[in-house]
């Protein structure tokens, strides 16, 4: 019998996507098109918390674990906008 492993995702997926579309307005010359780009980079820079349901990591979190995972959402975020624009300013100069 084959599982199923659709219900498995990471953690700060959504929160990072939230972030990305939140914080876009603030980088000018990023596209719509480079967002994900933008999301890959910044989920590459936070730890892997994989899951199936939102409560299996959030119940077992402290306040202080949630106050760190948002800074180093944050974080991650501005480096990846900052990484993705400075790479497309490079490409287009060429």
């Amino acid at each position: 019998m084959p599982a199923d492993f659709s219900s498995l995702r990471n953690y700060f997926e959504r929160q990072v996507f939230e972030a990305v579309v939140d914080i876009a307005h603030q980088y000018p010359l990023l596209t719509e098109e480079q967002l994900p780009d933008v999301a890959c980079v910044a989920l590459n820079h936070l730890p892997t918390r994989y899951i199936r349901h939102e409560v299996d990591l959030a119940f077992y979190l402290t306040e202080k674990e949630r106050a760190d995972n948002e800074i180093a959402i944050a974080d991650a975020v501005r480096y990846a906008c900052e990484f993705v624009q400075a790479r497309f300013a490079m490409r287009a100069r060429r």
